[in-house]
């Protein structure tokens, strides 16, 4: 059973760190709003068709907290991917996932300054590690480049990125209690309405480019593999080891990044990039062990 829950949590953050490598393949093939607005769209869909009694079951719960969710799906899931493919145009799918190894600090660090959440010194002091570690992946590594402020346009975007999907992450401790589908699928809604005047803004620049047949297989990965599989492995894996557990396993996500990149897209791996990797990694370890000490004083 164990073994079961690795297998799926490995699979799930390969899967979630494709999707770098997936959006970097699309440029030129299918802009970045027209990812965003198929991929959720599709999700949505597919929720609806599969899991609509499910959803009208939970519709009770959904709609007292209605415009809160979809705000949420906005949030995580539009901003979060509209930022990383926006992002993914100007920087590295290396740099990309190592600054997303730094998610579940900025995770932690939200929900201290949303909720007050108790901290011990492990946690801060990891935080920080690991934030000098994102810092050095958005400077490349050069110092200079601190003082002049010189911090490449799609590593900042990915620090948009994290911050979005970190206050989303936090916020979610105050969802109903409803089925993951229709908590999924009602954040998918979200994000699809969310999408769509984003995706006239981009047509109106005349920067949206309509799927061709590598585009088309690029949004059928994303769409199956890191949307849908992706989250339904996670969940499962959870209700096999438990949260914390699982959670452990999203510092892969930065390793199958590397490696996917190098091997598929052929980017350089830097020093740079195995410093930042370390940092963000130390400083992740030490937090979690703070955290499960934490777990043990409560």
């Amino acid at each position: 059973m164990i073994y079961k829950a690795y297998a799926l949590l490995a699979l799930t953050t390969l899967f979630w760190a494709g999707n770098s490598i997936a959006g970097k393949l699309a440029i030129g093939h299918a802009s970045p709003m027209v990812l965003v607005m198929v991929r959720w769209a599709s999700v949505m869909v597919a929720l609806y068709l599969f899991k609509r009694k499910q959803i009208a079951q939970d519709w009770p719960a959904i709609r007292p907290r209605l415009a809160y969710l979809l705000f949420l799906g906005a949030l995580g899931f539009t901003g979060f991917s509209v930022a990383l493919y926006y992002a993914l145009v100007y920087t590295t799918a290396i740099n990309s996932s190592i600054l997303q190894g730094g998610m579940p600090l900025f995770i932690f660090a939200t929900s201290f300054i949303l909720f007050a959440s108790r901290i011990v010194p492990e946690q801060a002091i990891g935080f920080l590690i690991s934030f000098v570690g994102v810092i050095v992946i958005a400077v490349r590594g050069d110092l200079g480049n601190v003082i002049a402020l010189n911090i490449n346009f799609g590593d900042a975007l990915m620090l948009v990125a994290i911050i979005s999907y970190g206050v989303y992450t936090a916020a979610l401790r105050s969802k109903p209690q409803m089925h993951w589908t229709s908590l999924m699928f009602i954040l998918c809604t979200g994000a699809t309405l969310a999408s769509v005047p984003l995706l006239l803004f981009e047509m109106e620049q005349g920067a949206t480019v309509f799927p061709d047949q590598q585009g088309w297989s690029v949004l059928v990965y994303i769409v199956i593999f890191p949307s849908l599989l992706g989250q339904v492995f996670y969940i499962r894996a959870v209700e096999l080891i438990g949260a914390n557990r699982a959670g452990l396993f999203i510092n892969l996500l930065p390793i199958w990044g590397a490696l996917l990149a190098v091997t598929l897209l052929n980017e350089d791996f830097r020093v740079y990039h195995g410093l930042a990797l370390t940092m963000i990694l130390m400083g992740i370890g030490l937090a979690e062990y703070g955290g499960r000490r934490l777990s043990q004083q409560a």
